[in-house]
């Protein structure tokens, strides 16, 4: 099932909360966290109930840790469900990692190994929360910064290959995709044509912070021109896919990120900015 073309959006976060109901800012649809929404009232609430009259929502979670060996968190699935109903999302996304196993949890997003094993459990457990949720689900990949001496697969094979078993369609953080190719040494742009254009269903767009020997994935920089390039490159020829500009830490004024999204649409191509 494939998600509608909305256009080009930009993560909510309280920070901006005020200026959005004040501006009505010319964007196409809002990203939320999923997770922000578990409570029953407060002020998430309060601001999304005025911020969806006016502009489509999907939501993104966090810590659903669907590559973990642990039995999937059912309380968590029912807090999810719940809040779908409330939101009615465009789609739901989280990301293709784990970060609990356990009563241990991380609070970060840990890679996977590529290897078939991880297929067939991974496989499993998206069937199940999909049955579950009673709609298709989208996952991002990480950003990573270590490899598994077990993987049997590149990564972008390991995608394409999820993608065929289970239908669901990906979430393409292109930054992540730079982050790991800086990290472990590859061509970024051999990873984004290996997936299957009909897999996608949304790209994010992000900043990162760069150390020089590494690169780490932070969500509090302006996106660089390395991102950039990558998108210009990987969006032409190509049907419109969403597009979002995510930053979760550092804030701009919300102007800056306007600026950033109106880039990313001079960047993509024209036919984006008219379909439909």
């Amino acid at each position: 099932m494939s998600v509608p073309f909305l256009g080009f959006g930009l993560g909510l976060r309280t920070c901006y909360f005020d200026s959005i109901i004040d501006t009505r800012p010319q964007v196409d649809w809002f990203e939320v966290i999923s997770e922000n929404y578990f409570v029953d009232g407060g002020k998430p609430w309060y601001y999304l109930s005025q911020i969806k009259e006016h502009y489509p929502i999907v939501m993104h979670g966090v810590s659903m840790s669907i590559g973990s060996t642990s039995p999937l968190d059912m309380n968590y699935l029912a807090q999810l469900k719940r809040t779908i109903a409330r939101v009615e999302p465009e789609w739901v996304s989280d990301h293709l990692c784990f970060s609990s196993l356990g009563e241990f949890n991380s609070h970060d997003l840990l890679p996977l190994p590529y290897t078939e094993e991880a297929l067939i459990h991974l496989t499993a457990r998206i069937n199940q929360v999909q049955d579950y949720l009673e709609r298709p689900m989208i996952f991002e990949n990480v950003s990573s910064y270590l490899n598994y001496k077990q993987s049997e697969l590149t990564e972008w094979a390991f995608l394409s290959e999820l993608h065929q078993r289970t239908g669901c369609q990906l979430l393409l953080d292109i930054n992540n995709v730079y982050v790991s190719s800086r990290n472990h040494q590859f061509d970024p742009m051999t990873y984004l044509n290996a997936i299957p254009t009909q897999a996608v269903a949304q790209i994010h767009l992000a900043g990162h912070s760069d150390f020089g020997t590494h690169i780490v994935d932070t969500h509090d920089q302006p996106i660089c021109e390395e991102v950039w390039s990558l998108y210009r490159q990987y969006t032409q020829n190509r049907s419109p896919i969403n597009t979002m500009i995510e930053r979760d830490d550092n804030f701009p004024e919300l102007a800056g990120l306007l600026q950033e999204l109106n880039l990313a649409k001079g960047i993509a191509p024209s036919s984006w900015r008219t379909y439909g």
